[in-house]
């Protein structure tokens, strides 16, 4: 008499096998592909990158207040 554990592996294997086979296993194949491919196309960046790149601006726009601040001073002193 088969053991109902080497069963149950055994019919787990089939199924597992069977789903390799079936043209649903090649149509997420390429499922798959296709999306790697559009998105190496979108030219997308990781998130970490996108990070990196507010933190640039916010910096930047901090700065830019600043300096126009110093501007208006500047003018104000001068009377333009």
């Amino acid at each position: 008499m088969v053991n109902r554990t080497d069963w149950f592996e055994d019919f787990q294997k089939n199924m597992s096998d069977l789903i390799a086979k079936s043209p649903a296993a090649d149509i997420e194949r390429n499922v798959k592909a296709m999306m790697a491919q559009t998105f190496s196309k979108m030219d997308l960046i990781t998130r970490e990158e996108f990070d990196v790149q507010a933190d640039l601006l916010n910096r930047a726009m901090a700065r830019i207040v600043a300096l126009e601040a110093k501007v208006q001073e500047l003018e104000a002193r001068h009377g333009n």
